[in-house]
């Protein structure tokens, strides 16, 4: 399958402190791809870099097979929503698509004009009288309709009460079942990336934790629980991610290539929170290890 990004080696770093290190990626075109980690993980520098707002210092990264920014054709099939959703606060919502058909070739007002209306925005409203909720889905209406082929989206609801989120994301599922174009949003709200994603990145202080397709992620982890068992104890099949342990028990989270069949252990599926949490806090104990997928 092509991939919409690939990353290798990519690297950047502010002064002495790298932001993003090592980072390998190859997203499948096609999906609805959650980045997740806490703040300051380098979730927004992957994202510029992606968009072509940042150069790397180390590595490569390849958006839709150019590199980011290199040509107006390239950047016209990306689509960016900044995590402040900016917009021109004395500018109207009629002038925001006034401008946005001057600066995308493949500008498609019949769509963006569909979608304020569906909104109810008052096209003569200036943007800085609108609510967190409604400048949102102004600058989401600017970036699908210049019909890109990627949307880039960081954490466009990270400001946002729980309905306008709610409504947010809802119009994203609508744009993707219509239009078709991968998405990368990120955000650090689990639940929220949960209901609309299929594909999942894990970044925790600057490196790629683990990657891969929602659905194999939570058939591949588990909670073991059990009389105290030591990691190399484990068949080699299974990967343990974090632990704890007392003097009689053991809890493990792991990955496993296949079912777990020791009967010593209670085995408990997981849900894609406590996933994102394990590789957390194996980035905290072992913070130079990078799990790959």
């Amino acid at each position: 399958m092509t991939a919409v990004l690939e990353a290798s080696g990519l690297g950047k770093r502010y002064g002495h402190k790298w932001a993003l290190s090592e980072c390998m990626l190859a997203i499948p075109a096609g999906k609805v791809v959650g980045l997740v980690g806490p703040n300051g993980a380098g979730k927004s520098t992957l994202l510029q870099l992606a968009v072509g707002l940042l150069h790397p210092d180390a590595g490569s990264i390849a958006v839709l097979g150019e590199r980011p920014g290199a040509s107006s054709s390239e950047m016209a099939r990306v689509g960016y929503v900044a995590q402040d959703t900016p917009t021109y606060a004395g500018l109207s919502v009629s002038d925001h698509l006034r401008f946005g058909a001057r600066m995308n070739p493949s500008w498609d007002g019949a769509l963006a004009e569909q979608r304020i209306a569906h909104l109810g925005l008052d096209p003569h409203q200036k943007a800085g009288r609108l609510s967190g909720g409604q400048r949102a889905q102004l600058a989401l209406t600017l970036a699908v309709a210049k019909r890109p082929e990627l949307l880039v989206l960081d954490e466009p609801v990270a400001s946002l009460d729980p309905l306008a989120r709610r409504e947010f994301l809802q119009g994203l599922m609508e744009v993707v079942a219509e239009h078709g174009a991968s998405v990368i949003v990120s955000s650090h709200l689990v639940a929220d990336l949960e209901r609309i994603c299929d594909y999942l990145i894990v970044l925790v202080g600057s490196r790629v934790r683990v990657a891969g397709d929602i659905d194999d992620l939570l058939a591949s982890h588990h909670r073991l629980t059990g009389p105290r068992h030591e990691r190399d104890a484990l068949p080699s099949g299974q990967a343990v991610i974090a632990g704890s342990h007392t003097d009689k028990q053991s809890t493990l989270v792991v990955r496993a290539d296949g079912p777990i069949l020791d009967p010593s252990w209670s085995v408990e599926q997981l849900d894609l929170e406590d996933i994102v949490l394990a590789y957390m806090a194996r980035a905290v104990e072992q913070p130079k290890l990078e799990v790959r997928s």
